[in-house]
C-alpha cells in the first residue's frame, strides 16, 4: 500500500489550499480513506472519513463547515479541501487507510497505512 500526499505549503490566515493522496497497491475504489494531521508540540487529530464514493463523509467538529473531503476513484486519489485557514491548523496533514469503517482512531496501529505527510503552515 502506498500513499502519497501533496499539495501543502505556506498560506494567510483565510486562505485555502487543497491536498491530494495518490494511493496504490489496493482497491481504492472499495476502500474508506481518512485525513488526520499532526501540529507542533500536539497529538494527531483525526479529521475526516469518507466512504467509497463522496456520498459519506465524517468531519471532526474543528473542521466541519471548513474542510472538504472527497475522491476520485478513477485516480485513485483522495483530496481534502481546507478552506478559512487559521494558525491552529499548521500542522502535517496525512492521509491513510483505516482498519475499521467507522473509526475516528489516531492511532497508527487502527490504520492500513498512512502516507508521508504533506506540510500546511498558515502565517502572515
Amino acid at each position: 500500500i502506498q500513499l502519497v500526499e501533496s499539495g501543502g505549503g505556506l498560506v494567510q490566515p483565510g486562505g485555502s489550499l487543497t491536498l491530494s493522496c495518490v494511493t496504490s497497491g489496493f482497491d481504492f475504489g472499495d476502500s474508506y480513506m481518512s485525513w488526520v494531521r499532526q501540529g507542533p508540540g500536539k497529538g494527531v487529530e483525526w479529521l475526516s472519513r469518507i466512504g467509497y464514493d463522496n456520498s459519506v463523509t465524517h468531519y471532526a467538529d474543528s473542521v466541519r463547515g471548513r474542510f472538504v473531503i472527497s475522491r476520485d476513484n478513477s485516480k485513485n486519489t483522495l483530496y481534502l479541501r481546507l478552506n478559512r485557514l487559521n494558525t491552529e491548523d499548521t500542522a502535517m496533514y496525512y492521509c491513510a487507510k483505516p482498519k475499521s469503517r467507522s473509526s475516528t482512531s489516531v492511532a497508527r496501529a487502527d490504520y492500513f497505512a498512512w502516507g508521508q505527510g504533506t506540510q500546511v503552515t498558515v502565517s502572515s
